[in-house]
C-alpha cells in the first residue's frame, strides 16, 4: 500500500528527473519517452519501430545511464544461435585434467536488453527470448537461472525494410507490454540534432535513478486505484477489437482478423496506472485509457486482407472503437 502523499510525490519526481535528463541527449520524441518510461515502472517489454536513423539505440541506451541499469546489447543478424543470447554450457578443465560444465552466461543477463532489429533472426533465436521474456529465467540443460530484476527487454525493428527479415510470431508480438511508433523529427529537431552531434560538446546521461528505486516506483504503481467503472470500460473496449463482438464498430467487422487476447487489458490497466501516477493521481480514467489503447492494442489486432488491401493500419481501428464508445 501507499503509505503516504510524500511517497507518490517523490516517485513524480524522480520520474520527471529522468524524463529531463533523458530529453537531454535525445531531441524531441517526448511521446515515445513517456510511453518507454510507462513500460518499465509497469514491469514490461517493449517493440521499438521506426527506420534507421531515428535514435532507437540511442534512446535505449540513454535510459539505461539514467537509471543506472546493466545496459546489454544484441545486435540480431540470421547466424545468431539461441546461445549467443542465454549463453550455454563449456567444458572448464581442473589442475589434474579432470573436467565439468560451466554455465557461461549471455548477454541477456542484464537488467536492459536491447534486441537491436530482432527481425532479423530466425524464429529459433527469436524463441530464445521468450522464456526469458515472460518468465524472467533461462533454462541450460535441466538448469534454470533467475535473470536479475528488474529485467526489460526493449526490441527495435525496421517496419520498411522486409528482404532478410522474419516477421515476429504472434505468440512473442503478445508478450511485449506497447508497441511504440518512431516518427521522423520536424525541421527545428533535425537542425537541434546537428547541433548537438557535430559539435566537440558531448552530451550524456547522468545517473537520476537506479535498480532499487525503479522497482520501489513499480511497487507504488501497483496500488493505483482503478473502479469498477473504468475497470468495465477497458473490458469492453478489449471486446469491440474482435470482429465477431455484436457491438464492436464496421471498420473492425470489415477489417480485423482476430482481435486482442487477455494481455491487453492487463497490459491496458498496468500501463494506465503508471500514466495516473506520472500525472499526480492515484486514481486511473478514461482518459488513461483511451490514451494506452494504441500502443497497447496495435501489435495484438491483425488486419485481414481486405484491411491490408484498403491500407488501413490498427491505430485507425482503435480510434474508431474509442470514438464509438464516446458516441455511445
Amino acid at each position: 500500500m501507499i503509505k503516504t502523499k510524500t511517497d507518490v510525490q517523490e516517485c513524480i519526481n524522480t520520474i520527471q528527473n529522468i524524463k529531463k535528463e533523458i530529453s537531454r541527449v535525445i531531441v524531441g520524441q517526448e511521446d515515445v519517452i513517456d510511453q518507454m518510461l510507462w513500460s518499465i515502472f509497469a514491469e514490461g517489454h517493449v517493440l521499438l519501430e521506426g527506420i534507421p536513423g531515428l535514435g532507437k539505440t540511442k534512446l535505449v541506451s540513454t535510459i539505461a545511464d539514467t537509471v543506472d541499469l546493466v545496459f546489454s546489447r544484441v545486435q540480431f543478424t540470421p547466424d545468431l544461435m539461441p546461445a549467443d543470447i542465454t549463453g550455454t554450457n563449456v567444458i572448464q578443465f581442473g589442475t589434474k585434467g579432470e573436467t565439468h560444465y560451466q554455465f557461461q552466461k549471455g548477454p541477456i543477463f542484464g537488467n536492459l536488453i536491447l534486441a537491436d532489429e530482432i527481425n532479423r533472426a530466425t524464429p529459433k533465436t527469436q524463441s530464445a527470448l521468450l522464456e526469458a521474456m515472460q518468465e524472467k529465467t533461462v533454462t541450460s540443460g535441466s538448469k534454470t537461472y533467475q535473470l536479475p530484476e528488474p529485467f526489460f527487454v526493449l526490441a527495435t525493428q525496421n517496419p520498411i525494410e522486409n528482404e532478410g527479415t522474419y516477421p515476429l510470431p504472434e505468440a512473442q508480438l503478445d508478450r511485449f507490454l506497447l508497441k511504440i511508433l518512431i516518427s521522423y523529427p520536424s525541421k527545428d529537431e533535425l537542425k537541434e540534432i546537428v547541433n548537438r552531434t557535430t559539435t566537440s560538446e558531448v552530451f550524456t546521461a547522468q545517473k537520476i535513478s537506479d535498480a532499487t528505486q525503479v522497482q520501489a516506483i513499480q511497487k507504488i504503481v501497483k496500488d493505483i486505484l482503478v473502479s469498477e467503472d473504468i475497470l468495465e470500460h477497458a473490458a469492453v473496449l478489449l471486446m469491440k477489437t474482435h470482429p465477431e463482438e455484436p457491438s464492436a464498430p464496421s471498420s473492425v467487422k470489415s477489417y480485423v482478423r482476430y482481435g486482442s487476447g487477455p494481455r491487453g487489458i492487463q497490459a491496458m490497466i498496468s500501463v494506465a496506472k503508471v500514466r495516473a501516477l506520472c500525472a499526480g493521481r492515484l486514481h486511473v480514467s478514461m482518459n488513461d485509457i483511451h490514451t494506452v489503447a494504441y500502443p497497447v492494442l496495435r501489435h495484438r489486432m491483425s488486419l485481414n486482407f481486405e484491411g491490408q488491401a484498403a491500407g488501413k493500419s490498427t491505430d485507425f481501428i482503435i480510434q474508431e472503437i474509442i470514438q464509438s464508445m464516446e458516441e455511445a
